[in-house]
C-alpha cells in the first residue's frame, strides 16, 4: 500500500521564507566581528535574496507560455 503524501502547504510563500532567512542571516552578521563566520553569513544572505527575486522572476506574468 502506498503511503499518502503530505500535501499541506507552508504557511508563508517561498519568497517571502527567503526574505526572511536573508534577514536573519544579516541579523546574526551584525553581531559578529569580522571574520569567516560573518562573510559566511552574508553570503547565505545575498544567495537567499538573489533566489527571492529569481523567483519572482519566473512566476512573473511575462513569462507565461503564449496560447
Amino acid at each position: 500500500m502506498k503511503k499518502k503524501r503530505n500535501r499541506s502547504r507552508p504557511p508563508l510563500p517561498l519568497q517571502e521564507r527567503l526574505r526572511q532567512i536573508a534577514g536573519h542571516a544579516r541579523e546574526k552578521a551584525a553581531c559578529l566581528p569580522p571574520g569567516s563566520e560573518r562573510e559566511r553569513l552574508l553570503e547565505v544572505a545575498v544567495a537567499n535574496e538573489a533566489a527571492a527575486v529569481i523567483d519572482r522572476w519566473l512566476s512573473s506574468p511575462g513569462l507565461r507560455t503564449p496560447k
